[in-house]
């Protein structure tokens, strides 16, 4: 059994909830977002207590596989209603003399020691403000966030000895002595 998988979702006002086949569209005032399940597991909307369900077949609560989805499937619909309300926000920060972020036109501009600046396109559902050193990235979509912000980190990450590179705003970077020298 699931234990993530057994709670039911409470579907807050202004939010309204679809489902089609294996797919439920949730749309609220930050957007819509579509969560699509395997077909073995069962979704269901009742209208009137505004909650989902999501359940599987009583023979297979033993089979570890389809347990395994049911709470995969309950986790991303609560993850796509509050998405859908409240939204989901990463900040990154630049660190090192001289590096900065800009957002120019669709793309956000990374002069972070390279010969020429790194340029990444902007998802037309996420949006990003730079402020100094701090990149702001928000949007509905809890996944494209922080597939974003993990792209973002993955061209500097930050190194031991300076601190420098692109790191999550509340990372903790552990700082190494180097050489020393004149030691005998």
């Amino acid at each position: 059994m699931s234990r993530i998988g057994r709670k039911i979702i409470s579907v807050p006002a202004g939010v309204k909830v679809s489902i089609q086949d294996s797919a439920v569209t949730i749309t609220g005032p930050n957007g819509t977002l579509v969560v699509n399940h395997k077909p073995t597991v069962k979704v269901t909307w009742t209208e009137s207590e505004k909650s989902i369900k999501v359940s599987i077949d009583e023979t297979d609560t033993d089979n570890r596989e389809l347990s395994s989805l049911w709470g995969t499937t309950r986790a991303l619909i609560a993850a796509a209603i509050i998405g859908v309300t409240k939204g989901y926000l990463e900040e990154m920060e630049v660190v090192g003399v001289g590096w900065t972020a800009a957002v120019v036109g669709t793309k956000l501009k990374l002069v972070i020691g390279y010969a020429m600046p790194v340029m990444m396109d902007i998802p037309k559902d996420l949006k990003i403000v730079v402020d100094k050193q701090i990149v702001r990235i928000s949007g509905a979509d809890k996944q494209a966030v922080g597939m974003f912000a993990s792209t973002m980190r993955s061209h500097r990450k930050p190194e031991p000895y300076n601190g420098k590179g692109v790191k999550y705003f509340k990372e903790v970077i552990k700082k190494k002595s180097g050489k020393a020298f004149g030691t005998a």
